[in-house]
Protein backbone atom coordinates (compact mmCIF):
# COMPACT_ATOMS: atom_id res chain seq x y z
CA UNK A 1 0.00 0.00 0.00
CA UNK A 2 2.98 2.46 0.78
CA UNK A 3 5.05 3.56 -1.80
CA UNK A 4 7.95 5.74 0.04
CA UNK A 5 8.06 8.26 2.76
CA UNK A 6 7.37 11.58 0.91
CA UNK A 7 8.06 13.86 4.22
CA UNK A 8 8.34 14.33 7.84
CA UNK A 9 6.13 17.14 8.66
CA UNK A 10 7.93 19.04 12.01
CA UNK A 11 5.87 21.97 14.20
CA UNK A 12 7.91 25.04 14.60
CA UNK A 13 7.43 27.99 16.68
CA UNK A 14 10.10 30.25 15.41
CA UNK A 15 10.89 29.54 11.74
CA UNK A 16 13.87 31.64 11.35
CA UNK A 17 15.49 29.25 13.93
CA UNK A 18 14.24 25.84 12.35
CA UNK A 19 15.93 27.18 9.09
CA UNK A 20 19.18 28.16 10.76
CA UNK A 21 19.07 24.47 11.58
CA UNK A 22 18.09 22.58 9.02
CA UNK A 23 19.39 24.81 5.96
CA UNK A 24 22.13 26.80 7.58
CA UNK A 25 23.72 24.05 9.08
CA UNK A 26 22.39 20.87 7.74
CA UNK A 27 22.56 22.05 4.36
CA UNK A 28 18.74 21.56 3.10
CA UNK A 29 17.72 23.50 0.35
CA UNK A 30 14.27 24.73 0.85
CA UNK A 31 12.22 23.65 -2.57
CA UNK A 32 8.74 25.28 -1.81
CA UNK A 33 7.45 27.78 0.56
CA UNK A 34 3.27 28.37 0.59
CA UNK A 35 0.58 29.31 2.55
CA UNK A 36 -2.50 26.85 3.34
CA UNK A 37 -5.09 29.03 5.11
CA UNK A 38 -7.54 25.75 4.80
CA UNK A 39 -5.13 24.50 7.45
CA UNK A 40 -4.05 27.23 9.10
CA UNK A 41 -0.26 27.08 8.21
CA UNK A 42 2.97 28.14 6.22
CA UNK A 43 5.02 25.30 5.15
CA UNK A 44 8.45 24.85 3.61
CA UNK A 45 9.55 21.92 2.38
CA UNK A 46 13.26 21.37 2.56
CA UNK A 47 14.90 18.39 0.53
CA UNK A 48 17.53 16.23 2.02
CA UNK A 49 18.10 12.41 1.14
CA UNK A 50 15.91 10.30 -0.10
CA UNK A 51 12.84 12.50 1.51
CA UNK A 52 11.71 16.16 2.83
CA UNK A 53 11.41 17.86 6.00
CA UNK A 54 8.05 20.44 5.87
CA UNK A 55 8.58 22.66 8.28
CA UNK A 56 4.84 23.72 10.10
CA UNK A 57 4.32 27.32 11.13
CA UNK A 58 0.54 28.19 12.58
CA UNK A 59 -0.82 31.16 11.44
CA UNK A 60 -2.38 31.97 14.71
CA UNK A 61 -2.46 29.98 17.97
CA UNK A 62 -6.28 28.04 17.28
CA UNK A 63 -4.93 26.47 14.37
CA UNK A 64 -4.24 22.26 14.73
CA UNK A 65 -0.33 23.08 15.02
CA UNK A 66 -1.06 26.27 16.94
CA UNK A 67 -2.02 24.00 19.20
CA UNK A 68 -0.08 21.10 18.96
CA UNK A 69 2.52 23.47 19.49
CA UNK A 70 0.87 24.78 22.76
CA UNK A 71 0.31 21.11 24.38
CA UNK A 72 3.81 19.09 22.74
CA UNK A 73 5.75 22.58 22.43
CA UNK A 74 8.05 22.18 18.99
CA UNK A 75 9.15 18.66 17.10
CA UNK A 76 7.69 16.43 14.89
CA UNK A 77 4.25 16.68 13.82
CA UNK A 78 3.60 14.01 11.31
CA UNK A 79 5.18 11.45 9.02
CA UNK A 80 4.21 11.53 5.06
CA UNK A 81 3.48 8.54 3.26
CA UNK A 82 3.04 8.55 -0.43
CA UNK A 83 0.53 6.45 -2.38
CA UNK A 84 -0.23 5.60 -5.50
CA UNK A 85 -4.13 5.25 -5.04
CA UNK A 86 -5.22 7.44 -2.04
CA UNK A 87 -9.13 6.40 -1.89
CA UNK A 88 -8.28 2.62 -2.08
CA UNK A 89 -5.12 2.94 0.78
CA UNK A 90 -8.12 5.00 2.87
CA UNK A 91 -10.55 1.78 2.05
CA UNK A 92 -7.41 -0.76 3.12
CA UNK A 93 -6.81 1.50 6.27
CA UNK A 94 -10.63 1.50 7.80
CA UNK A 95 -11.09 -1.95 6.91
CA UNK A 96 -8.19 -2.91 8.78
CA UNK A 97 -9.44 -0.74 11.66
CA UNK A 98 -7.14 2.46 11.74
CA UNK A 99 -9.27 5.23 12.72
CA UNK A 100 -9.24 7.69 9.94
CA UNK A 101 -9.52 11.32 10.81
CA UNK A 102 -10.39 12.01 6.80
CA UNK A 103 -12.35 9.62 5.43
CA UNK A 104 -11.78 11.40 1.78
CA UNK A 105 -8.92 13.27 0.97
CA UNK A 106 -8.63 16.82 0.94
CA UNK A 107 -5.99 19.28 -0.59
CA UNK A 108 -2.95 20.36 1.04
CA UNK A 109 0.27 21.41 -0.10
CA UNK A 110 1.59 21.92 -3.37
CA UNK A 111 -2.07 20.82 -4.30
CA UNK A 112 -1.72 17.16 -3.21
CA UNK A 113 -4.05 15.33 -2.66
CA UNK A 114 -3.99 13.54 1.17
CA UNK A 115 -5.73 11.99 4.21
CA UNK A 116 -4.53 11.83 8.01
CA UNK A 117 -4.74 9.09 10.01
CA UNK A 118 -5.73 9.73 13.73
CA UNK A 119 -2.70 8.59 16.32
CA UNK A 120 -4.90 6.69 18.37
CA UNK A 121 -4.69 4.12 15.73
CA UNK A 122 -1.00 4.43 15.68
CA UNK A 123 0.95 4.65 18.51
CA UNK A 124 0.80 8.85 19.04
CA UNK A 125 2.01 8.79 15.85
CA UNK A 126 0.01 11.15 13.54
CA UNK A 127 0.35 9.67 9.71
CA UNK A 128 -0.26 11.72 6.55
CA UNK A 129 -1.15 9.54 3.14
CA UNK A 130 -0.55 11.31 0.28
CA UNK A 131 -1.57 10.77 -3.59
CA UNK A 132 1.60 9.74 -5.41
CA UNK A 133 1.68 12.18 -8.49
CA UNK A 134 2.29 10.00 -11.84
CA UNK A 135 5.01 12.35 -12.82
CA UNK A 136 6.28 11.58 -9.48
Amino acid sequence: MLDHIDHIGLAVADLDEALHIWRDILGLTVTHDETVPEQGTRVLFLHGGNADIELLVPLGEETPVGKFLQKRGPGMHHICFAVPDLEAALAECQARGLQLIDETPRIGAKGKRLAFIHPKSAHGVLIELCEKKPDA
